[in-house]
């Protein structure tokens, strides 16, 4: 059907149906801009106040990690208003954004030329915390600082003592983080150079626990050493043979030891001692005579101090699957290398061979995963085939309404344009019409032009127009006149 038949049917519906399309139209075009209006996302401030440049680019990093859509703006982040409470929730739980800190720049802005020497130096300490502050929050685990510095103190009277510079530093670490000695060995170093004057050990690092760390406590698990060995049996004998328990114990205790050894410096003794000693009765005289000689030595004067900390035992056990036939003797010699244990030191390993409980696990072969894949496309596919039995079922009706309507149009549309004329013209306008077409267009006629129109057919197309004339239309049919006339 080409385009001028459909305008041109259009144009000859009547005036009910021709309003009753535009009207839904007009509903579609409505429907359609507050359906797209709805969906458009709002967009809201993220956070009720203002950041600061340092925070808004974390924030701004960790939405981009997330890949979450987000408008930048001068001092806050705009997002879907819809998703502000979820992404505030995310933020909170992740730490960020971060407290701001005054770092040396902002400091620096509000000293004046009239500022107190005393202020100067007390802003300037904690510009100088701000920026320790700021370094530590880059370290991998660490997700918040806080540090203290306290300046020197030289003592300037004879009952004043002195005081060397010192800095606490608390950690706040990330949830399931763990800092080893060289991180914790690291931070103390960078804190210290940080401060002038400051040394390694006037720096005290503690956790939110309030734990030192670097000051290793008494029954401490070995973790680390846990995991090196675990590792080891693991990539030698395989995954799961093994389970490895590691006790580690150190001693709190800081001990000094001095020590002065003399060599001598020849074969000889380094000194000689002899003592004479006579007595005279007659004489009434006595006699003492001592005599000494130092042949000179080599003096080695050795001091050391082991600070608090150190290991003073190792406890491990070592669980083998009996069912591995593994030579346990082998899992000893690797477990007491990989430890480092020293008899000496009290160490102790246990290596045993006991039956591990196995569960049996489902072996899930190509129609376990089809089966997994089908269930969950089962709803929509089920709703899917629904459809598809319904629109096959009112199509036939659909097409068949639909083509009663068309023809219904183009009829009363042929019917005025007969109306007032002659038979001859009618019968020259009805001239190539199918009979059913000729019989409902000759029925909207009057009957003396019906006649004379009929008159004018050959016999055979007049009985088959006259039988057409004289069908009860079906019910189908009736709905839609019925329906076109009330519309």
């Amino acid at each position: 059907m080409e385009t001028a038949d459909v305008f041109a049917r259009i144009t000859a519906m009547p005036q009910r149906v021709k309003a009753a399309i535009a009207a839904a139209a007009v509903l579609g075009i409505i429907v359609s801009i507050i359906f797209t209006a709805a969906a458009h996302a709002q967009r809201a401030a993220l956070f009720a106040t203002p950041l600061h440049a340092e925070q808004l680019e974390e924030v701004q990093e960790r939405l981009a990690e997330w890949s979450v859509p987000f408008t930048p703006a001068a001092d806050n982040v705009f997002v879907d208003a819809r998703r502000r409470n979820e992404l505030l929730l995310r933020l909170s739980i992740a730490g960020v954004p971060h407290a701001h800190v005054d770092a040396s720049s902002d400091v620096l802005a509000k000293l004046g030329a009239l500022t107190p020497q005393a202020v100067i130096d007390a802003q300037t300490r904690d510009a100088l915390s701000g920026d320790i502050e700021l370094g530590l929050r880059g370290v991998q685990g660490v997700q918040d600082a806080r540090v203290i510095v306290a300046p020197a103190k030289p003592g300037y009277f004879a009952d004043e003592l002195s005081r060397d510079a010192s800095a606490s530093v608390r950690l706040q670490l990330a949830p399931g983080a763990q800092l080893s000695p060289q991180a914790i060995s690291g931070i103390r170093a960078f804190v210290a150079a940080s401060v002038p004057g400051l040394r390694r050990e006037n720096v005290t690092i503690v956790d939110d626990r309030g734990v030192a760390l670097g000051d290793r406590a008494s029954n401490e698990d070995g973790g680390d050493l846990q995991r090196s060995l675990q590792s080891a049996l693991d990539g030698a004998f395989g995954a799961g043979i093994a389970i490895v328990r590691v006790h580690v114990e150190y001693d709190p205790r800081a001990l000094t030891t001095h020590e002065v050894r003399r060599a001598p410096l020849s074969a000889p003794p380094i000194a000689t001692a002899s003592s004479d000693e006579r007595y005279d009765g007659d004489g009434k005289r006595y006699g003492h005579t001592e005599t000494r000689t130092d042949r000179g030595s080599e003096t080695r004067d050795i001091s050391a101090t082991l600070p608090a900390g150190r290991i003073s035992r190792i406890s491990a056990a070592v669980f083998v699957d009996a069912s591995r036939g593994v030579d346990l003797a082998q899992v000893r010699a690797l477990a007491a290398a990989t430890l480092g244990l020293d008899s000496k030191r009290g160490d102790n390993l246990a290596v045993e061979s006991i039956g591990f409980a196995h569960t049996l696990q489902v072996k899930k072969d190509g129609w376990w995963l089809a089966y997994g894949a089908i269930v969950p496309l089962l709803p929509v596919l089920a709703l899917a085939g629904a459809a598809l039995a319904a629109v096959r079922i009112a199509m036939p009706h659909a097409a068949s309404f639909a083509r009663s309507c068309a023809e219904r149009a183009s009829l009363a549309s042929t019917a005025s344009a007969v109306s007032g004329v002659s038979p001859a013209s009618v019968r020259g306008a009805l001239e190539g019409e199918p009979a059913h077409a000729a019989a409902a267009i000759i029925s909207a006629l009057p009957a003396a032009t019906a006649a004379a129109v009929l008159e004018m057919y050959p016999e055979h197309e007049r009985a088959a127009i006259v039988r057409r004339m004289q069908r009860p239309a079906p019910p189908l049919l009736a709905d839609a006149e019925q329906f076109i006339a009330n519309a």
